[in-house]
């Protein structure tokens, strides 16, 4: 199979059109080198964000299945589980979603505000957990407690990262390879790698069509160690299922994470603030804020393999500001 033509998987036509790749010149400015941003913080359903790209074949994999559920998992102020809950308003189906509070925080805005407050106003059932030690196995028993009741649920993995979910990032790597054709020579592209499905997807897209652009993946929640192997098995099956060879080393960077998933961090927030002030963009303060911040230290200690224009994958996640205030 080709890999343009990840079409012939079945999807729904969520996105409408291919996101924005815009130049950011003040930002550049400050930083003295070129600095793009992809905008899939605008996608066009729930506020935007990189899940929807996942969902539309996700979604129309839970539609060929007969499902009137989507159930999936996630921490209290997730863009994932936002974002799936609106798929499946949008689809008349049912949402469920176990959720932890990974951060401890007994603060009254994190607990109800942002993502949260979306979920309430989407009518999404809310299973609280307290932790999500088991994703998978959790959710396959909440699963079996919806049969039992009647239901057909479809469990969308946390993040909805899974080689299914990641095509749509292959997708998005074809569209910075368009966008860019012609234009400018992409030294790098920096995304947030946290439950790894958009960075695999990027890693298999980008080593096939643009192959001398470096992708490095700024961790949110892991160290290296522990990050390397999702993204590479996600990568790997999903390589196998486009019929494709992918063997190009995985790049991370994990000194960016403290003080862990869902804390925000002092260089993650100036970053946040740094991009509002010069751009007026907003980023989140759990993913996006930290790989700008990875790439702003990046580009300070010259950790990029070779000079020239990068690429920021803005994931989306900007709902979550008014939970950490």
């Amino acid at each position: 199979m080709s890999l343009l033509n990840i079409n012939h998987f079945p999807r729904l036509e969520l996105l409408g059109s291919p996101t924005p790749l815009e130049y950011l010149p003040r930002l550049s400015d400050y930083l003295g080198r070129d600095i793009f941003i992809k905008r899939d913080d605008v996608t066009p359903v729930a506020l935007g964000g990189n899940k929807l790209r996942k969902l539309e074949f996700i979604a129309a994999d839970a539609l060929r299945a007969g499902a009137d559920v989507l159930l999936t998992a996630g921490a209290i102020q997730s863009n994932h589980v936002r974002q799936t809950a609106a798929v499946a308003a949008k689809l008349g189906l049912k949402c469920v979603a176990l959720l932890e509070n990974p951060t401890g925080s007994v603060a009254e805005n994190y607990l109800s505000n942002g993502n949260r407050l979306l979920l309430e106003l989407m009518d999404t059932e809310v299973v609280m957990v307290d932790a999500l030690h088991a994703p998978a196995a959790q959710l396959e028993e909440q699963a079996t407690r919806l049969e039992a009741q009647g239901f057909r649920p479809y469990v969308v993995p946390v993040g909805g990262s899974n080689a299914l979910g990641a095509l749509g990032y292959v997708d998005c790597a074809q569209e910075i390879a368009h966008q860019s054709e012609g234009v400018v020579d992409f030294a790098a592209v920096v995304v947030a790698s946290g439950s790894a499905g958009t960075h695999a997807g990027l890693a298999v897209g980008l080593e096939l069509l643009l192959p001398e652009t470096e992708l490095v993946g700024v961790t949110v929640s892991r160290s290296v160690a522990a990050q390397l192997p999702k993204v590479a098995t996600i990568r790997d099956e999903l390589a196998r299922s486009l019929d494709v060879a992918c063997a190009a080393p995985v790049t991370l960077w994990d000194d960016y994470f403290a003080p862990g998933y869902g804390h925000p961090s002092e260089e993650g927030m100036e970053a946040v603030k740094l991009l509002a002030r010069l751009e007026g963009i907003f980023l989140d303060p759990v993913y996006t804020g930290k790989a700008m911040a990875g790439l702003i230290d990046g580009i300070a200690q010259h950790r990029f393999r070779r000079e020239g224009p990068i690429v920021f994958i803005h994931t989306g996640g900007a709902p979550a500001l008014f939970a950490f205030q």
